[in-house]
């Protein structure tokens, strides 16, 4: 079966973890989520700065640490 459970990293973070968590459930570096986050969020076709932000902000306070239960979406 597919899991896909997502957290929030402990080791791979800068402000609250998500773009690590991101990064580590899909086995890629940081860095890379980080700049997909940045470039969808100045684009000009992209959502904007204040949508990412309270996006980024409800992916913190929804998802569970690394060491919590994951949020399981099976």
């Amino acid at each position: 079966m597919l899991d896909i459970s997502f957290y929030r990293s402990a080791t791979n973070k800068w402000i609250f973890g998500v773009c690590g968590g991101i990064a580590e459930k899909l086995n890629v570096n940081p860095m890379w989520v980080r700049l997909g986050v940045l470039l969808i969020a100045i684009l000009p076709a992209g959502l904007s700065i204040p949508p990412m932000v309270l996006i980024y902000v409800a992916l913190a306070v929804l998802l569970p640490n690394q060491g919590d239960a994951p949020l399981d979406f099976d």
